[in-house]
């Protein structure tokens, strides 16, 4: 899937493994491990202990957590 095919918060991925230089799979397994946690409580929580940006720790956990609910 090339960076024009993505669309929602998936658009935000290839910026997210650059700066942070971790893959996604790394970020999908930190939430996964926060059960329990509302989104926006997971997203203040990726910004504090791991420094992520709002924009992209909200991108990760909204397409972590619709994945979930499918």
């Amino acid at each position: 899937m090339s960076a024009q095919d993505l669309k929602g918060p998936a658009t935000y991925f290839p910026s997210i493994e650059k700066n942070y230089g971790r893959p996604l799979d790394h970020w999908f397994n930190l939430v996964h491990k926060q059960n329990g946690m509302k989104h926006m409580d997971v997203v203040s929580w990726l910004n504090t202990e791991h420094e992520l940006g709002h924009g992209h720790a909200n991108a990760i956990v909204a397409y972590r957590f619709a994945q979930k609910k499918t």
